[in-house]
């Protein structure tokens, strides 16, 4: 009986101290910075001493010493934003929890004292739980399992964070670029208008003919009021998405315009070269399919019975005839399933291991079609803007440069030249919006391709022709 109890418990710590392992959370921080290197660039990182946290100061005091480009953008976040530390610290809890749940539960030890006339009874009793012994390799499957979808969910939110950035910086650029030249379209607009005004006092121009330039300089200032919102808009979204200070905010600088198109946009092959088993959905929902699938035979034993056992040793004082005499054995404690056979709980692991079944099959299935309607998205976006920068625009140009020739022949009026002028304008404003949407379905697809689908609502911008007024 000695050694049965010895070899229990040399077992029982052997089993115990083999589960006993944490979270490494820098291991996993490597792991996702290389499952998320075209997002992070290998940055990811996050910040427990107070040595780290001023090299993340002193990177941010850098990058914000210059214009920021978009891969700064999302350096600058990763280093500055506390929404991202909060991220990964969230992580590290449910990594830790999951690891957690699959080490056994610490043994109770009970102690009796009880005297009896002459007699004194002292008690020992260490209780364990049997079920959970036995259980404890399952259970680490388990855990190991709830573990790496952990990770795999924070490579995923890393993703989306980026992911937001990059869209951000790009709105807020590209609002800034409308509103230089809305403001250009607003002083033209504003020159006729008054033009206009004058022209009428002298008897050159009708009511109608006034009005009409009126109308063009009213439109042009409620467009650059709207432009004044939306660079403001924008600019804050960007500072959040950074986790800018109000005194770094006031450092913040953009570049004056967006990035030129790529030359060539990324064919289809490239796109789907990404294997659908690799994307980081079906990951998601294939680990969250094993999980359940383990969990429902655990689960399934423990809603029928559980097991406690003891190891007793009591020694018995005999007071009157001065003998001590020890006593030894085990207890063993079982749940009856009398009252609840388990029956709910059982329709409760049948009904999430159904649906973490569909999920998978949901998931697979719209993984491929989620990434065509990205790059649908995408190679429209990259057609449209280059159409602006190779045909719209040129055009736009040239027809200019030949209004002022007409004009300087005195062939056309100063209204028709600020009227063609306006026009030209608003056809730049029209492309950097093709230029926008380009870049925004870029971010995009790159989401999608790994597994991280952003949607994206495409508009089509206007030529941004308008009426040319008589002389």
């Amino acid at each position: 009986m000695n050694k049965i109890f010895r070899l229990s418990a040399m077992a029982t710590a052997a089993v115990v101290l083999a589960g006993c392992a944490s979270v490494n959370m820098d291991q996993t921080l490597a792991d996702t910075n290389g499952a998320t290197k075209s997002f992070t660039q290998g940055k990811l990182e996050l910040s427990r001493t107070e040595q780290q946290q001023q090299a993340r100061s002193k990177l941010s005091s850098e990058l914000l010493d210059k214009p920021l480009s978009m891969d700064d953008a999302v350096q600058l976040a990763l280093a500055n934003s506390p929404a991202v530390q909060t991220l990964l610290a969230q992580s590290w809890s449910e990594m830790a929890q999951a690891n957690q749940a699959g080490r056994i539960a610490n043994p109770i030890f009970t102690f009796e004292r009880i005297r009896f006339g002459n007699e004194l009874e002292l008690g020992r009793l260490l209780s364990f739980g049997l079920l959970d012994l036995l259980t404890l390799p399952q259970r680490q499957q388990i855990s190991r399992g709830q573990i790496a979808q952990a990770k795999v969910q924070l490579s995923a939110n890393v993703i989306e964070q980026v992911t937001q950035v990059r869209q951000a910086w790009v709105r807020a650029v590209a609002a800034q670029q409308t509103l230089e030249y809305a403001g250009q379209v607003n002083g033209t607009a504003q020159a006729t208008a008054e033009l206009a005004k004058r022209m009428q006092q002298v008897g050159n121009f009708n009511k109608l003919q006034r009005a009409r330039q009126q109308v063009f300089y009213a439109d042009a200032s409620a467009q650059l009021a709207s432009a004044q919102h939306a660079a403001t808009a924008t600019l804050e979204e960007l500072t959040r998405q950074l986790g800018l200070t109000d005194a770094q905010a006031a450092q913040l600088k953009l570049p004056e315009r967006l990035p030129e198109l790529p030359n060539e946009p990324l064919q289809t092959s490239v796109v789907t070269a990404n294997a659908t088993q690799q994307r980081l959905d079906v990951q998601m929902a294939r680990n969250q399919l094993d999980v359940a699938g383990r969990s429902q035979g655990l689960n399934l034993i423990n809603s029928l019975v559980d097991v406690e056992v003891g190891i007793r040793r009591d020694t018995v004082f005999d007071n009157a005839a001065g003998t001590k005499t020890p006593r030894k054995g085990y207890e063993l404690g079982i749940r009856l399933p009398i009252f609840d056979w388990g029956s709910a709980s059982r329709d409760a692991m049948n009904a999430q291991s159904l649906a973490a079944a569909s999920r998978y099959e949901s998931t697979v299935r719209g993984a491929s079609s989620q990434l065509r309607e990205s790059y649908s998205a995408y190679r429209t976006a990259y057609d449209l803007a280059r159409h602006y920068r190779d045909e719209i625009v040129p055009l736009r140009k040239a027809m200019a440069e030949e209004n002022m020739l007409r004009y300087n022949g005195m062939l056309i009026g100063v209204f028709e030249l600020l009227a063609d002028n306006r026009d030209q304008i608003s056809g730049v404003i029209a492309a950097i919006n093709a230029y926008q949407q380009f870049w925004l379905a870029d971010t995009a697809l790159a989401a999608s391709m790994t597994g991280k689908p952003t949607s994206m609502a495409m508009t089509a911008p206007s030529t941004g022709g308008g009426e040319a007024a008589g002389h």
